[in-house]
């Protein structure tokens, strides 16, 4: 490399630097979307409020035949200046005057109602405020304020002057980016993800839902009437005209709703339905935004109610089974006008209280049966509802598509909710009744999954098998991340009655983390046990309902069978931004099953290019973090990274793909990994790729327990080596960094280990980041403070803990 391009080298490495440095720590992040979906055949404008939105350039939106591009990007707006105040009332009163003018209002009546707007403008006025060079908010309920209607001014009103002594700030939902997606007509009903590249990066994906229902979006305030609330605004309640242009007309079915609910807030909507209709009534609140990490219980908890044109309540709902978003079932009574309200179950809210409802007689799938098939053998499920056109479905089990995969029914040309079934390779049976009783038992020859239910309350099933003295056995259950409502209870027993084992819920745990494999459900219901049998004989496996509960929806899939060793994996974030030829940090977890403890191996399986350092999970870890090295030349749309894990399973080797997670926090303490669909890597535009870093010698650095090892990191010579401050990134404890130096073939450091915290064959990466310090120039040229920023990740070091 010639001297001229090392300089230039150099000089795009610091520049960059800075800005790397500060997108590590200010990741951009998607709080909401508002609304969150739109129908197909139509272009929408969409909110996302988060935070570090600032720069935005393109939008991403998974699946085929949804475009996105941005609008702009809006700061956040906590405080209005007195100047825009003024004048923002002062243009909301010329609009609505326009509004009332083309409603041909009497004049007497506009003049009453521009004396009553000047009172509220009094006191501005006598301030002797100037609006010369004054601007309007930026807020996007304010684009094309001029074309507003009057529901529009009163709904842009009701946000942007929102009491303050209501308002819960959050700084994570400050700012926001004005988006427009265009929605093909044949695009694929269902969720998508949406991501958003910043100048920060790109962020976490959220749902966006593509609909096939007319849509609507809500006008504040609707909290009664199923429209504005003219008590508020006497004096235009009493023009006819006006009372008739701002009530809200009955909407007609079907119809899906959009709305947010703010503290305190109730939204009512107004339709007509008919006799006999038998209505599905079916809100996502907590599918648009599943964990909120700052509220209990950790979501949006929102309640249906539906009430008569007499103000009488006909059903009401607050959840569907476990599921905390509400399904309300109904046939309705009479003809009429019928008024839906929806608001959260303690009355809390913001902007991320975010709903969707879909309101009709739209297919919904309440029941199936059998849950699952094996692979490859031809499955039909029968299945139950409201306005389903056929009562069978086809599941798919071809080998190769994952073991849990979801299925929907049909009504005409309406999709129904999608409902999950497992795919599993061991033979399978039905359950026999009556096995309600030891004497009644049914014999199962294993390995076997039983499909079956727990018919009625109080029902038990018993099934039978055959071991020897020392036969290691597993009971599972899969019913709960099936979506029946079993809440599964197992007990083991041997032929005199005495229970061996038992368990009612199974989650596997790291402190706060649930890892599982749904990782949106929180009762994990899910029965499991792992026993050894003491002597040869019969064993009877029980199932019940721990809370006595039973019916034709609470099916179930029983394994009975020796122990099937394996494993799942999670990568997070699901969401990279990377420079050419940059380190990034991933962290990946494994779900060990029926007792595998082994070494789990990673590789990149595309795209080409990715290099992993400290890719294996050692022999009993949970999880690990590794780096990614991003290729030297990168594309210019961001790429779905796709990695999978390799181990030894009782003598063969077992491959199984590393899913894409994030990591994120429910209520203040727990942790969940929530589901991605895949793992997005954009890149930052650079001329220069980053110089390829590699630790030399022997990996892993093996550390005699209570002493240290010197590691040599070969890097790219220059005076920036001698600046850099390493540090470890989130160590175990008990490891510690020491003596960085510039070396010959780049740096070198000590890892010292702790003799009491860490003990022989410990195994673990550590992620070493880079740090640099400089000095601004202030312009009054008095001495400022060193400012830190973050310059990368050097490749993650596999560590051992050796005896001396």
């Amino acid at each position: 490399m010639s001297f001229m391009r090392k300089l230039a080298f150099a000089a795009v490495i610091l520049c960059a630097a800075a800005a790397w440095g500060q997108s590590t720590k200010r990741e951009p992040h998607i709080g909401y979307l508002y609304p969150a979906g739109g129908r197909q055949g139509t272009t929408v404008r969409v909110i996302a409020g988060g935070q570090f939105l600032a720069g935005p350039t393109d939008v991403y939106v998974s699946g085929e035949g949804v475009r996105a591009s941005v609008n702009r990007y809006i700061k956040p707006l906590f405080n209005i200046q007195r100047e825009q105040r003024f004048l923002l009332m002062k243009r909301m009163a010329e609009v609505r005057e326009k509004r009332l003018k083309e409603a041909k209002v009497a004049p007497e009546a506009i003049k009453k109602i521009r004396a009553q707007g000047e009172k509220r403008l009094a006191w501005f006025k006598k301030q002797k405020i100037k609006l010369e060079g004054v601007k309007l908010p930026d807020h996007h309920l304010l684009s094309d304020l001029d074309n507003k209607s009057l529901g529009e001014l009163m709904h842009a009103r009701y946000f942007i002057f929102f009491p303050r002594a209501k308002q819960q700030r959050n700084r994570q939902l400050a700012e926001s980016v004005l988006i427009e997606i265009t929605i093909d007509g044949d695009a694929p009903p269902g969720d998508r993800e949406l991501r958003i590249r910043t100048r920060g990066g790109l962020t976490n994906p959220v749902v966006f839902q593509v609909g096939q229902l007319p849509e609507v979006t809500e006008l504040e305030p609707n909290d009664r009437s199923g429209g504005p609330d003219l008590a508020k605004t006497p004096l235009l309640a009493r023009l006819p005209k006006v009372k008739e242009l701002l009530e809200t007309k009955p909407l007609e079915l079907p119809v899906l709703l959009n709305g947010q609910i703010m503290p305190g807030d109730v939204d009512r909507f107004l339709f007509r339905a008919g006799a006999g209709q038998e209505l599905v009534i079916e809100a996502g609140a907590r599918r648009l935004v599943p964990y909120l990490a700052d509220a209990v219980p950790g979501w949006f908890q929102a309640t249906l109610t539906l009430y008569d044109a007499r103000g009488e309540e006909v059903a009401f709902a607050d959840d569907y089974r476990f599921n905390p978003d509400p399904v309300l079932f109904c046939k309705i009574p009479k003809d009429g006008e019928y008024e839906l309200e929806i608001r959260d179950a303690v009355y809390r809210g913001r902007q991320d209280f975010v709903y969707r409802i879909s309101v009709g007689e739209q297919p919904y799938i309440t029941r199936a049966f059998p849950l699952g098939g094996r692979e490859g053998a031809e499955t039909f499920a029968s299945i139950d509802g409201w306005n389903l056109t056929a009562k069978r479905l086809t599941l798919d089990t071809k080998p190769g598509y994952g073991s849990i995969r979801r299925a929907s029914g049909r009504h005409g040309k309406l999709v129904s909710n999608s409902i999950p079934y497992a795919v599993d390779t061991l033979p399978e049976c039905r359950e026999s009744e009556s096995n309600d009783t030891v004497k009644d038992a049914q014999r199962i020859d294993m390995p076997k999954i039983i499909n079956g239910r727990i018919a009625k309350p109080g029902d038990v099933d018993v099934f039978r098998i055959e071991g020897d003295a020392g036969d290691r056995v597993v009971a599972e259950i899969s019913a709960r991340r099936l979506a029946s409502p079993l809440d599964s209870l197992l007990r083991l027993t041997d032929a005199s009655g005495r229970v061996l084992a038992w368990n009612d819920d199974h989650v596997l745990k790291d402190k706060h983390l649930h890892l599982n494999d749904a990782g949106l459900l929180t009762h994990h219901a899910d029965s499991y046990l792992l026993a050894e049998l003491p002597k040869k004989g019969s064993y009877y496996v029980q199932l019940s309902d721990a809370q006595h509960h039973g019916g034709d929806a609470h099916a179930y899939r029983l394994r009975i069978s020796a122990p099937q060793p394996d494993f799942a994996l999670r990568v997070t974030p699901s969401s990279l931004y990377a420079r050419p030829g940059g380190i990034m940090p991933i962290c990946v977890y494994a779900m060990r099953r029926d007792g595998f403890d082994g070494d789990i191996d990673l590789r990149v399986q595309a795209p080409a290019g990715f290099e992993l350092n400290g890719g294996r999970i050692p022999a009993g870890n949970n999880c690990m973090r590794i780096t990614l090295t991003a290729p030297k030349k990168s594309p210019a749309r961001p790429v779905a990274l796709k990695l999978e894990g390799i181990a030894q399973v009782n003598g063969r080797p077992v491959t199984r793909p590393a899913e894409a997670a994030d990591n994120v926090m429910q209520a203040f303490l727990y942790r969940h990994l929530q589901p991605a669909r895949q793992v997005m890597v954009a890149f930052k535009k650079q001329k220069w790729p980053m110089p390829p870093m590699e630790i030399l010698g022997d990996v892993p650095v093996r550390i005699p327990a209570g002493g240290s090892k010197r590691v040599v990191v070969k890097a790219w010579k220059g005076k920036i080596l001698q600046q850099l401050q390493l540090e470890l990134n989130d160590p175990p404890k008990g490891l510690s960094l020491h003596d960085v130096s510039v070396v010959a073939q780049g740096l070198q450091f000590r890892l010292q280990a702790d003799k009491d915290a860490l003990k022989s064959g410990f195994a673990d990466n550590l992620i070493v980041e880079a740090f640099r310090q400089f000095t601004p120039k202030r312009k009054d040229g008095k001495p400022a403070r060193k400012r830190r920023f973050s310059v990368g990740f050097l490749p993650a070091v596999p560590v051992q803990i050796v005896q001396k």
